[in-house]
């Protein structure tokens, strides 16, 4: 019997944050550790141990948004197991887990072709833009926005709710706690949009963006990036040229891109309009 057919598959906890973290230095990852804390805390991490030794030849980290979606991230295996079936072997097993729940995932390049067997069907595309944004000479009118506070939280839930169309409170709760920074706009009607800030291994990521217009998502943005010092992260949805050409202009340039897909419904619910940014690639 081969690895691939005896290999059991079996949950995870935050005992496993170094094997994860072994496993993407394995493929050439970021040991993002803050992230992993925050990805085996809110999700289900799935993992397979290496028969030969104590660390892990292949993980994935499920995430429920509510009944009605759940988000698929972090699928790698070991290189020296590669190209052996035990990609697919997680994602069907996170499927069957998942028990008809629509799932939907950010896919490499490298990883479409497997979704793409498994029933999973491409949405949009999303650019990652890394750079440090350059200050504007004069600030265009706009939107004010502030930090946030603990009596903002149900107003930014609802907004949340109605934009993403799925229950993600148990995140966002976490989020004033994992953020360094989380700003919020306003109107005399209430909150128009909200964004955080925090801090990766090299970088600074800025997300969730979530905004009543392109205009808002900018001045969230800019009153984020002045109160860090490293460059700054963003996955922009490229269904928001707008907000994409404002980025290259101002020194945050793409470098890769992934295309957002999903399995079980033909597309996310919500409103992308008014989703610029996710709060990271692994989580939507």
């Amino acid at each position: 019997m081969t690895l691939l057919t005896t290999a059991p598959i079996r949950r995870l906890s935050r005992a496993d944050l170094p094997r994860c973290l072994d496993l993407c230095t394995d493929r050439g990852w970021s040991r993002e550790d803050r992230k992993w804390r925050l990805l085996l805390t809110a999700g289900i991490g799935y993992g397979i141990d290496d028969p030969q030794g104590d660390g892990l030849i292949g993980c994935c980290v499920l995430t429920h948004y509510g009944p009605g979606l759940a988000c698929v991230s972090m699928v790698l295996v070991a290189e020296r197991h590669a190209r052996r079936g035990l990609g697919r072997k997680l994602m069907t097993h996170v499927l069957e887990e998942a028990d008809g729940t629509p799932v939907f995932l950010y896919a490499t390049d490298m990883g479409r072709p497997l979704y793409e067997q498994l029933g999973f069907t491409p949405v949009t595309r999303s650019a990652t833009r890394v750079g440090r944004l350059a200050p504007e000479p004069e600030r265009e009118a706009g939107p004010l926005t502030r930090p946030a506070t603990a009596s903002d939280l149900p107003a930014l839930l609802a907004l949340d709710a109605e934009v993403f169309g799925a229950d993600r409170m148990p995140m966002l709760t976490r989020l004033p706690a994992f953020a360094e920074h989380v700003r919020v706009a306003e109107c005399p009607e209430g909150l128009t949009g909200f964004a955080a800030a925090w801090s990766n291994v090299d970088n600074t990521v800025i997300g969730p963006v979530v905004a009543d217009s392109t205009a808002t998502a900018r001045h969230l943005i800019s009153d984020l990036a002045v109160h860090t010092e490293s460059e700054i992260r963003l996955d922009v949805d490229v269904r928001h040229p707008e907000l994409g050409h404002w980025l290259d202009t101002h020194g945050v340039t793409p470098s890769t891109a992934n295309t957002l897909m999903i399995h079980g419904a033909p597309d996310l619910p919500g409103d992308y309009r008014r989703r610029f940014a996710p709060l990271m690639v692994a989580l939507g």
